[in-house]
């Protein structure tokens, strides 16, 4: 049975850092893409980045060149780190998975979710 699990969520002033980690168990296969999500009380869920089995990665314009995403695959963990964390970041972030080839920011072809992690950015 596939599981995620996300941790690292927290408070932080603006212009911090966070890192979150996606755990993730019971695939049958190495080969899954990975997608960070957040969502904001009141709105829809958005994509902000995601990364594929073979290491490319893809950001959401609003944390391009703040936000890195990478993977460890020994470790089966998918990281997100977050940079310059603006008050409009918060959110609960969730990671999600599929075992397709590619990754995008659509929340509609990820099969498995966690749980989600908060990251509040307040001063």
């Amino acid at each position: 049975q596939v599981q995620l699990v996300e941790s690292g969520g927290d408070l932080v002033q603006p212009g911090g850092s966070l890192r979150l980690s996606c755990a993730a168990s019971g695939f049958t296969t190495d080969h899954y893409a990975i997608g960070w999500f957040r969502q904001a009380s009141g709105k829809e869920r958005e994509g902000v980045s995601c990364i594929t089995s073979a290491g490319s990665t893809y950001y959401a314009d609003s944390v391009k060149g703040r936000f890195t995403i990478s993977r460890d695959n020994a470790k089966n963990t998918v990281y997100l780190q977050m940079n310059s964390l603006k008050p409009e970041d918060t959110a609960v972030y969730y990671c999600a998975a599929h075992s397709g080839r590619y990754c995008g920011l659509g929340r509609y072809e990820y099969d498995y979710w966690g749980q989600g992690t908060q990251v509040t950015v307040s001063s």
